[in-house]
């Protein structure tokens, strides 16, 4: 089976499904939250499913997963053409309580006419070894081990590093154009490649606009426009009246006149703030290149129009230069990183890392506003699930995990299994089959509950979470030198009243003080002054 998602292009030739100590479990787990199923099928065949339906980040949240897998089973039956009773059941593989029937199903399904039309071998095969024993104590598996948080396992899905080779190729001159430095001028080279950069990056924005977007913008419409172009022409005007970014002009200048001090670092301070606007680019790119793809299949002349229009002689999709953005300003701080390094003049050398250290702040300030979109894109598949909730989620804070769990309350002795959703301020409680409405926990608990959990791990797992939850509404030190800080979510773009760096996210982003106004980090609370308006 392993084999045949290698040669389906699911799992890398070098998965640890291929090792020699691999075992049945290490499979089990890579398929477990139905991401790398949703992909299998549009390998078969395109567009089989639409990832935009489906998570591509469940992070092992037993709602996600299951939608991920119900997903999976559905276009089995649909395009496909297979058969309710080849299927195996969601929680078959999630509770991994049949994974023989998976594997199974993954058989019959590479047996299909379209699995057979790619060419691929089904399997088994003769020479494969049926043995069930393998699977029956993968549940006490499961249950004992964690996915490592280190472990990536969407390589071959996707990755944010997508179009990481069309920006190296975007940004790099031919050898005959390099400046001419002596050998042990690394940084020289250093700041020649930003302002290399500088140049380059400009003229693809520019290039995304003359070819793509002035000649598109009669084939689509304007709600379509917007999504796929995102804040483009922003970037762009902003790009043109930095005079190509401070950092390139800073680069010229240098190698202009020599060795005169750099004063990047209030330069990029100064212009960290409007470049923010990367954060909404970033969070947005996926979701603007899955409906370019959903548009070039709908509509035949947009497909013609986009096969003429590319940048670069022909080089480049429109496809392949939106990630360049994202690319870009996530990959900064390592050039500043490394002109930094070689860099020994110390008044110099503390202005550039002030200027690393703002576009350190700026890369976490994006990647953190991308994940909070995809939070909340989750919190909302949530809402949608739910059967008579007449509250929005959003208003209570990031979700800190769901799952199957057995409860009662403490007057009635009566066990029940429920499915719970655990956010910062409260405990969302449903019954099993979503079709009950829910009981909504108060913070300060009016009606205890007794928890009860299938393993001890699985209870110190909900215990933590129930910590952390509690920890970010009750911060230690929120009110310190008379402050009263409480989670808030920021409108404007605000910095840390103690270290001056972005809070970062778009929504509960850090703590506002009710009296005096100011905004900080969790963990800088117990560094503030005294509160400005305290008694």
């Amino acid at each position: 089976c392993g084999q045949w998602l290698i040669s389906c292009k699911v799992l890398p030739p070098n998965h640890r499904v291929t090792w020699d100590t691999a075992q049945v479990f290490d499979l089990a787990q890579a398929l477990r939250d139905g991401v790398l199923l949703c992909q299998l099928l549009n390998n078969l065949r395109s567009h089989s499913i639409n990832l935009k339906e489906i998570n591509l980040r469940p992070q092992m949240s037993q709602f996600l997963c299951l939608k991920n897998i119900r997903t999976f089973l559905s276009a089995c039956c649909e395009i496909f053409g297979m058969k309710k009773s080849e299927l195996f059941e969601a929680f078959d593989l999630f509770d991994v309580r049949d994974f023989g029937k998976v594997i199974e199903t993954l058989s019959k399904l590479s047996r299909t006419p379209i699995a057979l039309g790619t060419g691929i071998r089904p399997f088994p095969t003769e020479e494969s070894v049926d043995d069930e024993d393998v699977y029956k104590c993968l549940p006490d598996l499961i249950d004992e081990t964690g996915v490592d948080e280190d472990e990536d396992l969407y390589d071959c899905v996707y990755g944010e590093d997508e179009g990481g080779e069309v920006y190296e190729d975007l940004m790099k001159d031919e050898a005959a154009q390099q400046p001419k430095y002596t050998e042990n001028d690394i940084r020289s080279c250093c700041l020649a490649e930003i302002k290399q950069t500088e140049e380059k990056y400009t003229e693809t924005l520019e290039s995304i606009e003359k070819f793509f977007m002035v000649p598109l913008k009669r084939f689509l419409s304007a709600s379509e426009f917007d999504t796929v172009f995102i804040n483009i022409p922003v970037s762009n005007c902003m790009f043109n009246g930095f005079d190509i970014f401070v950092l390139y002009v800073t680069a010229q200048n240098y190698l202009k006149y020599g060795a005169q001090c750099i004063y990047v670092d209030i330069k990029v301070v100064d212009k960290k703030r409007m470049l923010v606007i990367y954060g909404q680019y970033c969070s947005q790119v996926e979701i603007a290149i899955s409906c370019l793809d959903n548009i070039s299949k709908t509509k035949e002349d947009v497909k013609l129009k986009l096969e003429v229009l590319r940048a670069n002689n022909g080089k480049f999709t429109l496809r392949d230069l939106l990630v360049v953005p994202m690319q870009r300003v996530l990959k900064y701080h390592l050039l500043l990183q490394e002109l930094v390094k070689h860099t020994t003049d110390p008044m110099e050398k503390a202005n550039l890392k002030l200027a690393l250290d703002a576009m350190k702040d700026l890369a976490q300030y994006v990647n953190e506003v991308k994940r909070d979109n995809e939070t909340l894109r989750e919190i909302r598949q949530f809402q949608l699930s739910i059967e008579n909730l007449n509250h929005s989620l959003l208003q209570y804070g990031r979700p800190q995990g769901d799952g199957e769990i057995r409860i009662t309350t403490l007057d009635k002795r009566a066990r029940q299994d429920r499915h719970i959703f655990l956010f910062d301020l409260a405990v969302i409680v449903c019954k099993r089959r979503w079709s009950y409405g829910f009981y909504l926990i108060h913070v300060q608990g009016e009606n205890g509950l007794e928890v009860y959990c299938k393993t001890k791990d699985l209870k110190k797992k909900w215990l933590e979470q129930f910590q952390m939850a509690l920890s970010n509404i009750r911060p230690d030190y929120a009110d310190t030198s008379f402050h009263e800080f409480k989670m808030h979510t920021f409108s404007r773009v605000t910095s840390c009243k103690v270290c001056q760096m972005l809070l970062r996210g778009t929504f509960y982003q850090g703590y506002l003080c009710s009296k005096c106004g100011a905004g900080a980090h969790k963990e800088c609370l117990g560094r503030l002054d005294n509160c400005g308006r305290a008694n």
